[in-house]
């Protein structure tokens, strides 16, 4: 029986400049090798597939506007499982590298004015959010934390097009920002947008209101789901049905039944393993906040004892 799996639009890029911007951080520069890019918008990300068969998940961090390129910057991790070891040990300019479309679970709200909160790599989503409000006319202004500005990307480049609008927080130096203070600043509208490592976003979620807050996670939240228990996925293009034990995920499930879903993070939080959801109830365990009828299969699972995906 021919089965149809889901496929992922690529794009084909040459990495064209690969330069040092912070201690620890590159940047990477990758150029449409058949002309312009995807467009995208501040906040997006990408799905970068390495040589060394990994797939990792960057925001972009250059000018929307360009179409002819893409760039984002990678930390090294020495923790990591091999995506940025790899990166910094091993790329070089002129390697094709394939990418996916742009993907965006963190879009710009419209709003009269903004507060962005960085913290170290948090500041690639951020970046082109406060050239795009700036842009605009809209009143904003950047709080960017981090150990000592020589562990800080793209420190320098914000202060030259942003001046006064950027506070630089050297935590060495000067410890954390008052983010109480930051509060009882903020206009009523005022929408804060936050990137950064997880005690950043704990104290900005303990400290602003929910519905004027958005964020970005690197990881998922620790949380506490029910038990978990079989379900069965029935493939609606082929109509096969796929058994999904309590000891395996739904991605897991399916790839080893002979359809692979394009995949990265397996944690819930970049959106690569998207599915649509035909029939049935999901059980959402992601952080991105998938609407009713999608699913992101390396986490979530199933309220029903059948669920019905679009395969």
């Amino acid at each position: 029986m021919q089965q149809t799996h889901q496929t992922q639009q690529t794009q084909h890029t040459t990495l064209a400049h690969i330069e040092h911007a912070a201690e620890g951080v590159v940047t990477l520069v990758l150029r449409g090798a058949t002309g312009p890019l995807a467009p995208w918008e501040p906040g997006a990300h990408i799905d970068l597939a390495l040589p060394n068969w990994l797939t990792r998940q960057y925001s972009l961090c250059g000018d929307p506007a360009d179409r002819a390129t893409y760039r984002v910057a990678v930390r090294y991790d020495p923790l990591s499982r091999g995506g940025s070891e790899y990166i910094h040990r091993f790329l070089r300019p002129g390697r094709t590298l394939q990418v996916s479309l742009p993907r965006n679970h963190f879009p710009l709200v419209p709003a009269p004015e903004y507060l962005f909160l960085a913290g170290g790599i948090g500041i690639t989503p951020i970046l082109p959010m406060l050239r795009a409000a700036t842009g605009a006319g809209v009143p904003a202004s950047l709080v960017y934390v981090g150990q000592s500005p020589a562990t800080m990307p793209f420190a320098d480049e914000l202060r030259t097009i942003h001046g006064d609008r950027v506070r630089i927080v050297a935590t060495r130096d000067h410890g954390r920002p008052d983010l109480t203070a930051l509060r009882a600043a903020l206009a009523p509208d005022t929408l804060v947008y936050c990137c950064g490592p997880a005690p950043l976003l704990a104290e900005a979620e303990a400290t602003f209101p929910a519905e004027r807050l958005h964020m970005e996670r690197f990881h998922p939240l620790t949380r506490t789901f029910a038990p978990n228990t079989p379900f069965e996925a029935v493939c609606a293009r082929s109509g096969r049905t796929v058994q999904v034990p309590p000891d395996e995920t739904l991605l897991d499930a399916l790839t080893h039944a002979g359809y692979p879903v394009p995949s990265g993070c397996r944690e819930g939080v970049c959106g690569s393993c998207e599915l649509t959801v035909v029939d049935g109830a999901p059980d959402h365990r992601d952080d991105i906040g998938a609407p009713g009828n999608r699913i992101y299969p390396c986490v979530s699972r199933a309220q029903s004892p059948r669920l019905v995906v679009d395969l």
